[in-house]
């Protein structure tokens, strides 16, 4: 079986190519049960009030791959200097049930989730669009302007976070890579004149309010997946453009769901998933000053996507590289 580190994993999966792999995959599809969640408790601790978070995530196309995920988030660990989410994959022949490889689930879930992000946005932000907030400094949020640049002419980026220090670090990165770059004082400030503010963070507590938001941008909500976890305010569901990945989201995010049950934003008034954006089943966005907001929560088939771009483009020292499963179309 093939085993692929994190440096790997990361070369395999440039932004440039894995956004139109997403895009494909959307546009075939493949089996995607809902995902299983299992709170992670301290010991003594009561039973569904766990410190962590333990997700299964299993995708496949029959006749072709099948992948399944594991991640687990301890949102408490940022205290202690590590990374609240560790993932692994493995994907499989799916003919077989023949182990193919496991890969780094870190790299699979950071460089999907943001070029995800980035593939809904070219759908949904304004083509110009050059400026952009990111909220978050953590692994996927140091991420998003690269993928971002593979569809907009991103050039300014301001970075918000919790910890300051964070913060000034990313920016700091972003600049030795070609952006104009620094730390917002506010989320409040941070919007003032983004044409795109994207939110990868675990809060718990709104940070992106409608005030905020100028005519013409569009929010990117890619933190929150559980029913608790929020990161903007009902107002910003309120007479904007909604965008989902999947119905998953519907069911399970905080954004979503507390908006919906104080009559803000009722299900039927989403526009379109993601797939429906990829398929051309919806326009995306109708015009220069309309609000568009993207709530997703993530999605199996990006991480097969992803696993099997990864597993068809490694090539060893020798020259050789995998045998490609054909694709059912």
């Amino acid at each position: 079986m093939l085993t692929l580190d994190s440096d790997t994993t990361r070369a395999l999966l440039p932004f440039d190519t894995l956004i139109p792999a997403l895009r494909e995959a959307f546009i075939r599809g493949c089996e995607v049960p809902q995902r299983h969640s299992h709170a992670i408790g301290a010991p003594g601790q009561a039973a569904g009030t766990g410190t962590g978070t333990v997700l299964l995530m299993p995708a496949w196309q029959a006749g072709a791959y099948l992948g399944v995920k594991t991640v687990t988030i301890f949102p408490g660990n940022t205290q202690a200097g590590l990374p609240g989410l560790y993932s692994t994959y493995l994907l499989h022949d799916a003919r077989t049930g023949r182990p193919l490889a496991m890969i780094d689930g870190n790299e699979i879930t950071s460089r999907r989730t943001a070029a995800a992000s980035a593939l809904a946005a070219s759908y949904l932000s304004r083509p110009q669009a050059s400026s952009m907030l990111v909220i978050g400094a953590g692994r996927v949020a140091s991420l998003l302007p690269y993928a971002y640049r593979a569809v907009r002419p991103v050039a300014r980026v301001a970075v918000w976070d919790i910890d300051a220090r964070q913060a000034a670090a990313l920016a700091a990165r972003l600049c030795a890579d070609g952006f104009d770059a620094r730390v917002a004082a506010s989320v409040q400030e941070g919007c003032a004149g983004a044409d795109i503010v994207s939110s990868a963070t675990l809060a718990t507590a709104p940070l992106v309010r409608r005030a905020f938001l100028g005519p013409g941008t569009h929010l990117d909500l890619i933190g929150g997946f559980t029913p608790e976890m929020r990161e903007a305010d009902d107002a910003c569901f309120g007479g904007t453009s909604v965008f989902v990945d999947t119905g998953e989201a519907i069911l399970k995010a905080g954004d979503l769901l507390h908006p919906i049950g104080q009559g803000v934003l009722r299900a039927a008034d989403i526009r379109a998933t993601l797939a429906e954006l990829c398929r051309q089943a919806h326009a995306g966005r109708a015009g220069e000053s309309e609000i568009t907001v993207f709530k997703a929560v993530g999605t199996a088939l990006e991480d097969l996507a992803a696993a099997v771009m990864a597993y068809e483009g490694f090539e060893d020292p020798r020259g050789t590289a995998p045998r490609a499963i054909s694709l059912a179309k």
